[in-house]
């Protein structure tokens, strides 16, 4: 691809999000394009930066063997997180801003110093860990019926759209991160339970192969960056009206409601 296709790609999925989703890339991107997916969601990172959007961290998708399996890749991949991003913890979110969302429950940290070193080890993100949160993500394809690959995820900013973050964080030493246990439930029922060994054996090792991969790009992770680091149970659709609550063991809960805003 030209750097004009990699615009045009980045330009179609910018006005997906009022426009509506569209086709399958793959006229203009082979499935398994990691470069030509990243080159495209980069443009759009820059483009956002330069209209304003504040970056406040990243999100790490693809941690689960199983779904790396389902699109054919051996490993996981990014998106960034904006500020505008963020839902409140116990706050609403308009389905007006969405598309066609869904909700996982997921293990944040918060950074408390910079992460340079691209043969970051597991150890070196624990030392630079503040604090450990409950965080739910909502994802959102801009690719119509969720038929994504892997480079149409990519490209499409990793199918990131909000987050909710826990208010109470907790410090890292003495967390069972690998045996947390994960509860959440959509409109009353629990709708997806899982573990913290989902994500990637440990949601530390998510952490480390991000920071591994950002500073080999020269884009490294900072104090204060946010990270989400990959769902620990099935993702579930959400309905207009659903109030949504994450729960994992010894570490903590955070809540929204997917419904308009008075």
């Amino acid at each position: 691809m030209t750097q004009s296709s990699y615009d045009e790609v980045a330009l179609l999925l910018r006005d997906a999000y009022s426009g509506g989703a569209v086709a399958p890339l793959r006229s203009w991107l082979e499935p398994t394009d990691a470069d030509g997916a990243y080159a495209v969601q980069t443009i759009n990172t820059r483009f956002w930066e330069a209209a304003g959007r504040r970056i406040v961290g990243r999100k790490a998708g693809l941690t689960a063997k199983a779904v790396q399996a389902q699109l054919g890749v051996d490993q996981p991949d990014f998106g960034v997180l904006f500020d505008d991003m963020r839902v409140a913890d116990g706050g609403r979110l308009d389905p007006a801003r969405t598309i066609q969302p869904k909700a996982e429950a997921e293990i944040a940290f918060i950074l408390g110093a910079d992460l340079p070193d691209a043969n970051t080890s597991m150890e070196q993100v624990a030392a630079a860990v503040a604090s450990v949160h409950t965080a739910i993500e909502i994802v959102d394809s801009r690719i119509a019926d969720w038929k994504i690959s892997f480079a149409d995820t990519v490209a499409d900013n990793g199918s990131s759209a909000f987050f909710v973050l826990a208010d109470a964080g907790l410090p890292l030493a003495g967390l069972d991160l690998e045996g947390a246990a994960m509860e959440m439930d959509v409109g009353g029922k629990t709708a997806s339970t899982g573990v913290g060994a989902a994500a990637l054996g440990n949601p530390l090792n998510a952490a480390a192969w991000l920071a591994q991969t950002l500073a080999a790009r020269g884009e490294p992770l900072k104090a204060g960056d946010i990270l989400l680091a990959g769902a620990l149970g099935p993702m579930v659709a959400l309905t207009p009206g659903d109030h949504v609550e994450a729960r994992i063991a010894g570490i903590g809960t955070c809540s929204f409601t997917y419904g308009a805003v008075a």
